[in-house]
């Protein structure tokens, strides 16, 4: 079998099931396992290098606005692959690449492929993604394993944090999706929240994540904030943050007085819809209960502290 996978949680799923060989063609975001550098890459960005978050903000827009993708298929590597199932997704325009970016590629294949699209909103709907890769590769029973390996590792936390919360309430928590604009998680990350012991006073479970204006996240008082910017990794959430200009106010938040503002892989552990979401949620249950006995991956968070400037 030979397969093209449109977005990194695919392919994080499919090395996971043992179908590294299979996997034929990734795009350029796919960086785990480290294998799936090694793989031909057929779909690409059309964003910037080097832009802030504000410029891909607007970048995108301008896209949008012009009914324009994103991303780039590479319709001849496609063809020389000339693959059995290709994998993408519904769900985020912005984050993968979706049907409607490849289809000019697709009237080229020598034949058609099937086509597997994901459309996950909740963390239960990330595990049925698993069963469908699967079902769509033979490997059925592998990724059986995987899901009740996964639901008994987040059950873990959850039973961690039910035994704090006998003597203490649920804290405000909000994981920042994007910075300037501020946007708050959605889909599965409040959901995940939730399971850690936290409570998201803005974020909307199962629903799209949404862009909220300063005054509504000053109204909510977080009592823990992880800045987890889409598609960053934890040394880009942090360098972007501590270059940000901040709105007044800012220092008065508890999480901010607290020290209880982190920054974490939103790559590895929240926005994709991949197997790695199970440690994130162990890691927002750190970031509530760091006085639990909850295993994180090494490096996965950091307490990221600065002083407040006055924005424009």
């Amino acid at each position: 079998m030979k397969v093209c996978t449109m977005l990194p949680s695919a392919t994080e799923i499919c090395f996971a099931l043992g179908l590294g060989d299979a996997v034929c063609g990734v795009t350029h975001e796919c960086d785990f396992p480290a294998e799936a550098h090694t793989k031909r890459v057929i779909v690409s960005s059309r964003v910037p290098h080097g832009i802030t978050s504000a410029g891909i903000d607007q970048f995108v827009m301008d896209c949008t606005s012009r009914g324009e993708s994103i991303y780039r298929v590479d319709a001849e590597g496609m063809r020389e692959i000339d693959p059995d199932l290709i994998i993408t997704q519904d769900l985020c325009h912005v984050c993968a690449a979706s049907p409607d970016d490849f289809a000019a590629a697709l009237s080229q294949l020598p034949r058609v492929p099937k086509i597997l699209s994901l459309n996950p909103h909740t963390v239960a709907d990330v595990w049925d993604d698993v069963r469908k890769i699967g079902e769509a590769t033979g490997t059925s029973a592998r990724a059986a394993e995987m899901i009740a390996q996964l639901e008994e590792r987040v059950a873990a936390v959850r039973r961690a944090v039910e035994q704090a919360e006998r003597s203490a309430r649920r804290p405000r928590v909000i994981c920042l999706e994007w910075l300037d604009p501020f946007y708050v998680g959605g889909h599965w990350v409040p959901e995940m929240i939730a399971t850690a012991g936290g409570r998201d006073p803005l974020g909307r479970a199962g629903e799209p994540s949404v862009s909220i204006p300063w005054g509504k996240i000053r109204d909510a008082q977080p009592e823990v904030i992880l800045v987890t910017p889409c598609g960053y990794g934890l040394d880009k959430a942090s360098e972007e943050f501590s270059g940000m200009r901040l709105p007044d106010g800012w220092d008065d938040l508890p999480a901010v007085r607290d020290g209880r503002v982190f920054a974490s892989d939103s790559n590895s552990y929240f926005s994709r819809p991949g197997p790695r979401l199970a440690d994130g949620v162990a890691i927002i249950a750190k970031a509530i209960h760091p006085e639990l006995d909850i295993a994180i991956p090494q490096d996965s968070l950091r307490r990221v502290r600065k002083a407040s400037r006055v924005s424009a």
